[in-house]
């Protein structure tokens, strides 16, 4: 746990979120700022930078697209159609340096996204 991140003390509790589903390396709660009718962030418990980093923890990136399933189909997304978004560094748009997958839905989406 890194004590000056975000997601780290969401991860611990230290933070109030409104969780809706977690498992033993993650936790999925929805975003304080939501782009769409449905917005939730996956994250792992562990602190990992971003996306880039997952080659030196390899079973964690399966871990959690499993759990994007699972919240998008706990939500109702699954049959409608959902977007799963992680940016990786600030120029991408990365605000909180912790990895993180949106999972989006609710509404038609566009593209290009931006």
């Amino acid at each position: 746990m890194s004590n000056d991140c975000l997601f780290c003390r969401i991860a611990a509790g230290e933070i109030p979120s409104e969780i809706v589903a977690e498992g033993e390396g993650w936790l999925a709660f929805r975003d304080i700022q939501p782009q769409a009718p449905v917005h939730l962030l996956v994250i792992p418990r562990e602190h990992v930078e971003s996306a880039a980093e997952l080659d030196s923890v390899p079973a964690l990136g399966g871990e959690l697209l499993q759990a994007v399933a699972r919240v998008a189909t706990q939500e109702g997304l699954h049959d409608e159609g959902f977007r799963v978004v992680t940016n990786v560094g600030e120029r991408a748009g990365q605000s909180v340096m912790h990895l993180h997958f949106h999972v989006l839905g609710g509404r038609r989406m566009h593209w290009p996204p931006g």
